[in-house]
C-alpha cells in the first residue's frame, strides 16, 4: 500500500448613528428568527421592524467577497497549524459571517484593522454581498437533487442569533442592520445577574442548530457581568457522496504520519469516476457529494513535500489547482475519520494584525457606550465514513463594555497588604510579603 504522510481537506463549504434602542420585550406572539430553534425564546426578543433583505447585490461585489473570505481563511489556517501536528477543522465562512455581525458596528481604527485582516468590503457594499451569499449557500439545501436522492441526503443549514443585555442602549441603526441583512433579532438577556444561565441559553441554540455536534460552545466563565453583547453563528453540513464506499470494502491499514510512525485505522476503498489532477508536489481528488453543488477536496502531498506544500496554499494555488482537474477513473484510498478542533480566535487574529478591537475598541455603530471584544471562540467538528459528511461549526462573540474592562494584578513579587476594617477604615493588620516561601 501507497505510504501516505497527509491528508489535507478544504471542504468547499467550509472555502466557501442614530438613536438608541434599548432591550425591550418582543410583541406577543413573535416567532424565533432562526430556523427550527426555539431554545433562545427564553430570553426576550427585540427585532428591528424591517425584513430581511431581498439577496440583490453586484456580481463583483459577490466575487469580492468570496476571494477575500478565502484568502482570510488560509491565512488563518497558516496561524492555526504553526507549531504543531495536530488535526485541524473549522469554518472559515462561519469565522467571517459571525465577525461581519459586529464589523457592522466598527469605526475608526478598529473598522480599519477588521477590514484588513478579514478582507471585508467597505461598510456600504459588505453587508448586502454578505446577505447575497449567504442566502445563496443556505437555499442549496432546497434545491432539488438532479440525481433524484430524497430525505437528508443534503443539508446545509445556517443561522445567526444576538443577545444583549437588558436595558443595555443598541443604536437603532444597528439592529436595523442585523435584521437587514444577517436575519438576526437581538434576544435581550440578563448577563450581569445570571450569567450562567445566559450561558446555557447560548450554548442551547448552539445545540439545536447544529444536531447536537456542538453542545458547550461557551465555556463556564465566559460570561461576566460586564458582558453585553453576544454575536454567534452555527453552520450544520449533512451530505451523502454522490459515489458511496462500500462499507465492505473498508479494512485496515497503516496511515504514516509526518513524523514517520504509524497508526493502524479504517480505510475506505472505491473506484469513483471523479476529477483528479497531480503535479510533481501533489495529487488532488475532488469527491462531488449527492446534488453536485459541493465538493469535498483532498490534496495529498507526495513524499517529503507536505510542509513545502501547506505553506503554498492560497486563493491563486486552489484556483490553479482546481483549473487542472479532469475527469479521471481513480482508484482511491480515505481513511474514516471524526474530531474536534477549537480555535481561540482571539489570540489568532491579534497575530494576524487585528489588535484594535479587543484593547482600544471603537464600537460606537453599535452603541454610544463603549464596547470591545472580549472573546472570540470557534469550535468545529466533523465526520467522515463510507456514506458521506457531517460537520458542525460555531464562532461565538463575546462583547464587554469597555468601562469596566477588566485588570489584572499579579502578585508575583514582594507587595505589602492590609488587613482594614470596612466601615470605620481600621486598620487591623499590616505588613508586607517578600517571600512567600520563607
Amino acid at each position: 500500500m501507497r505510504r501516505v504522510l497527509a491528508l489535507l481537506i478544504i471542504a468547499a463549504l467550509l472555502a466557501g448613528c442614530g438613536a438608541t434602542a434599548p432591550a425591550a420585550p418582543a410583541a406577543p406572539g413573535e416567532p424565533s428568527p432562526t430556523p427550527g430553534g426555539s431554545s433562545g425564546m427564553d430570553a426576550q426578543l427585540v427585532r428591528a421592524e424591517v425584513p430581511r433583505a431581498e439577496p440583490a447585490t453586484a456580481g463583483d461585489d459577490l466575487a469580492t467577497l468570496v476571494d477575500g473570505n478565502t484568502a482570510f481563511a488560509f491565512e488563518l489556517y497558516r496561524r492555526a497549524v504553526d507549531g504543531n501536528t495536530e488535526n485541524l477543522i473549522f469554518s472559515p465562512y462561519s469565522i467571517s459571517l459571525a465577525f461581519s455581525m459586529p464589523y457592522a458596528g466598527a469605526r475608526g481604527e478598529t473598522e480599519r484593522q477588521m477590514a484588513a485582516t478579514l478582507r471585508y468590503l467597505p461598510q456600504d457594499r459588505h453587508h448586502a454581498a454578505f446577505n447575497a451569499l449567504d442566502q445563496y449557500l443556505a437555499s442549496l439545501s432546497e434545491q432539488p437533487d438532479p440525481g433524484g436522492a430524497e430525505g437528508d441526503a443534503f443539508r446545509l443549514n445556517i443561522a445567526n442569533a444576538v443577545w444583549g443585555q437588558q436595558g443595555f442602549p443598541f443604536e437603532a441603526a444597528y439592529l436595523d442592520t442585523l435584521a437587514r441583512f444577517y436575519g438576526a433579532g437581538l434576544r435581550a438577556i440578563d448577563f450581569a445577574n445570571q450569567p450562567q444561565q445566559a450561558t446555557d441559553t447560548i450554548n442551547r441554540w448552539v445545540a439545536e442548530q447544529t444536531a447536537e455536534r456542538i453542545t458547550d460552545l461557551l465555556p463556564p466563565g465566559m460570561i461576566r457581568p460586564n458582558t453585553r453583547l453576544v454575536l454567534v453563528n452555527a453552520i450544520y453540513f449533512n451530505a451523502s457522496w454522490l459515489f458511496p464506499f462500500n462499507e465492505s470494502m473498508t479494512e485496515d491499514g497503516t496511515f504514516t504520519r509526518l513524523d514517520g510512525s504509524t497508526v493502524t485505522t479504517p480505510l475506505m476503498r472505491g473506484s469513483p469516476r471523479v476529477a483528479y489532477a497531480e503535479s510533481d508536489a501533489w495529487q488532488a481528488v475532488s469527491l462531488p457529494y449527492v446534488g453536485r453543488a459541493v465538493e469535498m477536496l483532498v490534496i495529498l502531498p507526495r513524499e517529503g513535500q507536505f510542509a513545502a506544500v501547506e505553506s503554498s496554499l492560497s486563493a491563486d494555488m486552489l484556483a490553479d489547482l482546481r483549473a487542472q482537474l479532469g475527469e479521471r477513473d481513480v482508484t482511491l484510498t480515505l481513511p474514516r475519520w471524526e474530531f474536534d478542533s477549537n480555535l481561540d480566535l482571539k489570540e489568532l487574529l491579534q497575530q494576524m494584525g487585528m489588535t484594535a478591537p479587543f484593547n482600544d475598541a471603537d464600537f460606537s455603530g453599535i452603541s454610544e457606550r463603549g464596547l470591545w471584544i472580549d472573546a472570540a471562540l470557534h469550535r468545529g467538528t466533523i465526520t467522515v465514513d463510507e456514506e458521506g459528511t457531517e460537520a458542525a461549526a460555531a464562532t461565538a462573540i463575546v462583547m464587554a463594555e469597555s468601562a469596566m474592562m477588566p485588570a489584572e494584578l499579579r502578585a508575583d513579587r514582594p507587595f505589602i497588604y492590609a488587613i482594614v476594617e470596612r466601615e470605620t477604615g481600621s486598620i487591623l493588620f499590616l505588613g508586607r510579603v517578600m517571600d512567600p516561601a520563607a
